[in-house]
């Protein structure tokens, strides 16, 4: 295998890892965002509120974006997970 080729494997990897640690990183943002919301509003403010449910929609779309980029094998396992607790984030 050329150097040139090893090289963009190696930025490819890299670029899969960043967008999941992005995803990660955005999904948390909004949690904490919420916790924050009921902290200082109340928990019927969030009830009242569309932000649960245009979290959700957002957190659907973080794993679009995690699977449009991360399609090896290797990465489903990862990929799994971060859909997992998305999606059962309470």
């Amino acid at each position: 295998m050329s150097d040139q080729l090893k090289l963009v494997l190696y930025i490819k990897s890299m670029i899969s890892d960043l967008i999941y640690l992005n995803s990660v990183i955005a999904s948390e943002l909004m949690k904490i965002t919420e916790n924050l919301a009921a902290i200082r509003h109340g928990e019927d403010f969030l009830e009242e509120s569309s932000c649960i449910s245009e979290h959700k929609a957002l957190n659907q779309e973080v794993i679009k974006i995690v699977s449009k980029y991360n399609k090896e094998d290797i990465d489903l396992e990862r990929r799994s997970k971060l859909e997992n607790h998305l999606l059962k984030h309470p």
